[in-house]
């Protein structure tokens, strides 16, 4: 592994001028992926918060989360044909359940929440009607809405519901037009793709990255998604980098800095062969 980072870093130190435009071009995938991982940080902590502070469990109808600013919110809403709000926690960047709000009263939807409440609830009917989504066992979809100036979208990631594993593929994206009508429905991964961590290399080493491969359909970046997954789960995975490999591209992914870079394949093969050069494989 340390030789194969080692390899990775020569690369990109070779090729940061050629490649700088492709790191570039992929940050608005960073952004949009750090956003849905600050959604979803705010509905794993948001979720164990509010149950603690709200007992009518029988009224409880559902939950969304979104960013205002520098604030991630955790709205949960009541089972009622018009449903209110009955529940607002709120965290700063840290998410510290000690210094989080918890607000349990009860009020209207604001027209942003009312917004995302409608696409959430779209998407959810979705699912259930089209055979384009898939479930498996130990997982679940996790839906998270995203308004974003006049962008109106849900993603549906596949989150685990068992220890040492990450999972990526099998997540979608369905987008919305200003009046919340659903035009664009599609599958970003074709696969699901369990990656197990926790395990130990033959020589008793902490295994400190992963990768895994884009067929052409899903595209050459690696995805806001993959940028998610990878943001909450990384730590536990004690994971030094996760390269993504496209036809294009090679995808790395710091896990300790959570930056790309992104760099060509014709770059990575070059260096290879450099590598192959140098160091001839001995023959016995």
């Amino acid at each position: 592994m340390r030789k194969t980072i080692t390899s990775l870093l020569a690369i990109i130190t070779l090729s940061v001028c050629a490649q700088k435009n492709l790191t570039e071009e992929a940050q608005p995938i960073v952004a949009e992926g750090k956003l849905l991982y600050k959604s979803e940080m705010a509905s794993w902590y948001g979720t164990d918060l509010f149950l603690e502070n709200y007992k009518n469990r029988d009224n409880i109808g559902g939950y969304f989360s979104y960013t205002d600013k520098d604030i991630s919110k955790c709205i949960f809403f009541s089972k009622a044909n018009t449903p209110r709000v009955i529940g607002t926690i709120s965290f700063d960047s840290t998410y510290s359940m000690q210094s989080a709000k918890v607000d349990i009263a009860e009020r209207e939807f604001s027209n942003y929440e009312n917004d995302i409440y409608i696409i959430r609830k779209k998407a959810l009917e979705e699912v259930n009607s089209d055979t384009l989504f898939k479930s498996y066992n130990n997982t679940n979809l996790n839906f998270i809405p995203l308004i974003n100036g006049k962008e109106k979208k849900v993603y549906i990631l596949t989150g685990p519901q068992q220890g040492g594993v990450v999972i990526f593929g099998n997540d979608y994206l369905l987008t919305f037009d200003k009046n919340n009508t659903l035009t664009l429905k599609k599958q970003l991964h074709k696969n699901i793709i369990p990656i197990y961590y926790g395990q130990k290399e033959e020589e008793g080493k902490q295994v400190e990255g992963a990768v895994h491969n884009h067929l052409p359909e899903t595209g050459d970046f690696i995805t806001a998604t993959d940028i998610c997954t990878l943001m909450l789960y990384e730590k536990f995975a004690k994971w030094k980098t996760h390269n993504v490999v496209s036809e294009k591209y090679l995808n790395i992914w710091n896990c300790e800095t959570n930056q790309l870079t992104v760099i060509t394949m014709k770059v990575v093969d070059k260096i290879n062969k450099d590598q192959e050069k140098r160091h001839p494989k001995k023959v016995e």
